[in-house]
């Protein structure tokens, strides 16, 4: 199978998703984290902050920082990002391992405090966000391909931003969706596509 197919097969024989092409970081981030479900509140917080930043670049660039990132910002714990204040903005501003983007660092600041609303009224974070996870075959709500969004992820970006969060556009929140295994985009053929689509539906089955 070519990338045509929306596959590539390495020199091993394994088939996967061709658009991590052939750098081992993103390889090894196809094949472990993208599209296997995450329950977790500070590691959902975190990719939704790293979906913001991304946004106008490639996710590459993004990956390629994440360790500064997660140094930068307390390692993405919510209550630890929920207290930052200017003099850490300050600090991120000159921070050369990240995206300097004031708006963006701004709204993740902001963001965790917006989580940490939730999680102090009770709503888990977590639960919530599963909350919105389509439950048709693969997550999927169309039959085009490639998907930029969908109607779960509109949903979710109004909800968010009605809790006052930034950065959380629909095209943000479905690229978040597929990472987080809420919805699983692994093409057909992919190694990992059926391991995704199990660990998604005993996830669903656990949201109940």
């Amino acid at each position: 199978m070519s990338a045509a197919d929306g596959l590539a097969t390495d020199p091993s024989g394994v088939k996967r998703c061709h658009w991590c092409g052939t750098d081992p970081l993103y390889v090894d981030y196809h094949d472990r984290e993208w599209g296997r479900p995450v329950h977790d509140n500070d590691r959902l917080f975190e990719k939704i902050c790293l979906e913001g930043f991304q946004s106008g670049l490639a996710w590459i660039t993004v990956l390629r920082k994440r360790d500064n990132f997660r140094a930068a910002f307390r390692g993405f714990g919510i209550e630890a990002v929920a207290a930052m204040g200017d003099r850490d903005i300050t600090r991120l501003l000159g921070d050369a391992g990240i995206i300097r983007h004031r708006g963006k660092i701004e709204a993740t600041i902001n963001n965790a405090r917006c989580a940490a609303g939730m999680l102090e009224a009770g709503t888990d974070l977590a639960g919530h966000i599963w909350s919105f996870a389509p439950r048709t075959e693969f997550g999927r709500e169309g039959t085009e391909w490639p998907v930029t969004t969908s109607p779960s992820a509109v949903a979710l970006s109004k909800d968010l931003k009605k809790r006052g969060w930034g950065f959380v556009g629909p095209t943000t929140i479905y690229s978040f969706m597929q990472s987080m295994g809420l919805v699983n985009d692994h093409h057909t053929g992919c190694h990992v596509m059926v391991e995704c689509e199990t660990g998604r539906k005993k996830m669903l089955s656990r949201a109940g």
